[in-house]
């Protein structure tokens, strides 16, 4: 398993406009979709590539395509936010879903909807969330893409922290954590200090 934070100068740029209170819900998913587009280049650099034979105008050469489909996981409802960005970079990709909310008393996920896509066995699964806080939310997430039979996962988010990334560590060693920033700490009521606030919430206008 490894853990990279991208730290592209485009990217803490999006991050920092995202930060500020004052982002309205329009510039915070614009925001949010243009890091998403940026992260997948980091996320694909080690995707399987199959050599094809293909005609251009001129003459006949050797190519490369994607071998292995793509499925994206979204943690619902914040993770919708990242799907578009890294979708619209690789249109072919499928969606699965998993909703998830979080016990306020005991912080722990409780799974409301799941629903996979064909042959995620064969897949290469990404399992979407823009926080990466306790870490209870993505190891749920991730544990009911391997149920479905899913074995080539990574994980992508835009804020987490040490403690969520020790909580996959030890839960999904064999999980690639990809993030924009690593804050340092969770407050009281287990969300990311200084992060973004309800990353929901602000995608969806909801507060």
């Amino acid at each position: 398993m490894s853990f990279t934070v991208i730290k592209h100068p485009l990217i803490l740029d999006k991050l920092t406009r995202m930060r500020r209170k004052e982002t309205s819900s329009k510039d915070f998913r614009e925001n949010l979709n243009e890091i998403g587009q940026l992260m997948v280049y980091e996320i694909f650099r080690d995707v399987p590539l199959s050599e094809i034979e293909i005609e251009t105008p001129v003459q006949k050469t050797l190519g490369y395509t994607i071998t292995k489909p793509v499925v994206l996981i979204p943690i619902i409802r914040a993770g919708l936010g990242m799907t578009e960005g890294i979708q619209t970079l690789v249109p072919t990709s499928r969606i699965a879903h998993v909703g998830l909310y979080r016990n306020e008393e005991t912080l722990e996920p409780v799974q409301y909807y799941a629903k996979p896509t064909q042959d995620i066995d064969k897949s290469f699964v990404i399992v979407v969330d823009p926080m990466l806080a306790t870490g209870g939310s993505a190891s749920k997430a991730i544990s009911i893409a391997k149920e479905w039979g899913a074995k080539n996962i990574k994980f992508v988010c835009l804020v987490s922290v040490q403690e969520g990334v020790d909580r996959l560590l030890k839960d999904h060693p064999d999980v690639d954590i990809y993030t924009a920033s690593l804050d340092p700490i969770l407050n009281e009521d287990g969300y990311i200090v200084p992060g973004l606030g309800d990353a929901g919430d602000r995608i969806f206008g909801t507060k």
